[in-house]
């Protein structure tokens, strides 16, 4: 195949997977938020060891039907991994309880230099001159966004320094445990999902207590409810999946970067389904800014030069399906 066919191909899969996460992550954000605030089912962190309990079933008939292989993944790597992912739903959550929303945002923003500092020191990577001014214009935008009231106390700052890096730890160790035992996507899920369900299914309903001071079994479960935990739990298996599959493809920091076209998104939608209050100058203004930035991002970090490794640090250990069958798997 001509090299000018084999880069169309892979910009196309590079699209879809993009895509892909974007409608299932928009698309459960939106579930979720009908769900809490028109249901008032806020048990935030039982809800997320449901969606990895969809994912586990979603796994075993996958596994069931030939379409995962069998892989190895040590014991120590798998509970570093649950490890900092159950740190990242509970201190995103807490940190959410006991911060403002504008100080939330801003720690959500520090998850690209965090990122960013991670491959720099693990990974040797190298950033040039634009991509790192492409980055600080994807936050400023965001930032004009998201950002309103900030104030920040000493509980809500520590809840805060948790989340953002072990989120931005779980992230990097998705890309981590992808190249260096050469794991598809389905196939890292297969490992991690179960114990993320089980450990989440016993800790969350305690957690949400503490936070809501409501227990999970005295809620009313009635049709309109549980139709809206099984949507979000349907969706959660795309997302899940979708997330592996961006960071196998890109990286940590490409998959925050571009992300963060979900919070453009999610905010206009919030727009034209929850009220319109909120849409003035200044978001859009914004929206604007973290486009440009975005668009910026991409071109400039897919060229020579804009973003390069310079030692490889991680021989593959065996051979299993690419993230790019993943794609074609997860998307027929």
């Amino acid at each position: 195949m001509p090299p000018s066919s084999k880069a169309g191909n892979k910009a196309a899969v590079d699209a879809a997977a993009w895509m892909f996460n974007i409608l299932s992550s928009v698309g459960i954000i939106m579930v979720n938020k009908a769900l809490m605030a028109t249901y008032g089912f806020t048990f935030a962190t039982t809800l997320t060891g449901l969606h990895f309990v969809t994912t586990t079933f979603m796994t075993v008939v996958l596994r069931w039907l030939g379409y995962i292989q069998p892989s190895h993944l040590p014991t120590a790597e798998l509970m570093k991994f649950v490890l900092f992912a159950n740190f990242s739903v509970v201190g995103m959550n807490v940190s959410l309880m006991w911060n403002s929303v504008g100080f939330y945002q801003i720690a959500k923003l520090s998850m690209i230099p965090v990122s960013c500092l991670f491959e720099v020191v693990f990974d040797k990577i190298r950033y040039s001159r634009d991509t790192k001014l492409s980055i600080l214009v994807v936050l400023l935008g965001v930032a004009v966004c998201t950002v309103t009231d900030v104030s920040v106390n000493a509980k809500g700052f520590l809840a805060a320094l948790i989340a953002v890096w072990t989120t931005s730890l779980q992230q990097y160790y998705v890309h981590y445990l992808q190249r260096k035992y050469s794991l598809s996507s389905f196939n890292l899920l297969g490992h991690t999902a179960p114990i993320q369900a089980g450990s989440l299914l016993v800790l969350g309903p305690f957690l949400d207590y503490w936070l809501t001071d409501k227990r999970v079994d005295a809620f009313t479960y009635d049709l309109p409810s549980i139709v809206f935990i099984l949507l979000s739990c349907t969706i959660a298996v795309g997302t899940n999946l979708s997330q592996f599959i961006c960071i196998g493809r890109f990286t940590a920091v490409s998959f925050q970067v571009l992300g963060h076209m979900k919070t453009i998104l999610v905010l206009i939608l919030g727009f034209i389904f929850f009220g319109r209050e909120g849409l003035n100058l200044h978001v859009v203004i914004g929206m604007i800014i973290a486009i440009v930035g975005m668009i910026w991002y991409g071109n400039v970090s897919s060229k020579p030069g804009g973003k390069e490794r310079h030692v490889h640090l991680l021989p593959k250990t065996n051979h299993q399906t690419s993230t790019t069958e993943d794609l074609g798997e997860a998307l027929e």
